[in-house]
């Protein structure tokens, strides 16, 4: 049974930082493409960043390009999103996920990650 939880959402004025965190369960983390999704009420779950199993490659929503930053640890099962220079067009909860299969190739589907977490919330204030 695969288990992701985030944690590290909070209250933040813009231009401020955050960092998430996802602690992952399972033995085969290290084998998937991870990712971050965030939702703003209203609107469609949308992609942030993702990066492939072994973290050499990364992608990131046009949004978010040049101030948050995914990166993760196998070793401890961890996947991070450093949030900078926050705006308060961020606000949303964001989800850790799980690619479906083993696969270099990082997606920005939602559809192809079968894992989720709970969410936690991001609230940025101007």
């Amino acid at each position: 049974q695969v288990q992701l939880v985030e944690s590290g959402g909070g209250l933040v004025q813009a231009g401020g930082s955050l960092r998430l965190s996802c602690a992952a369960s399972g033995r085969t983390f290290s084998r998937y493409v991870m990712a971050w999704f965030r939702q703003a009420p209203g609107k469609e779950r949308e992609f942030v960043a993702a990066i492939s199993w072994s973290g050499e490659i990364t992608k990131n929503a046009d949004s978010v390009k040049g101030r948050f930053t995914i990166s993760r640890d196998n070793a401890k099962n961890m996947v991070y999103l450093q949030m900078n220079r926050l705006k308060p067009e961020d606000t949303a909860v964001y989800y850790c996920a799980r690619s479906k299969t083993y696969s270099s190739i990082i997606t920005t589907d939602r559809y192809e990650y079968d894992y989720w977490g709970p969410g936690t919330q991001v609230t940025v204030s101007s």
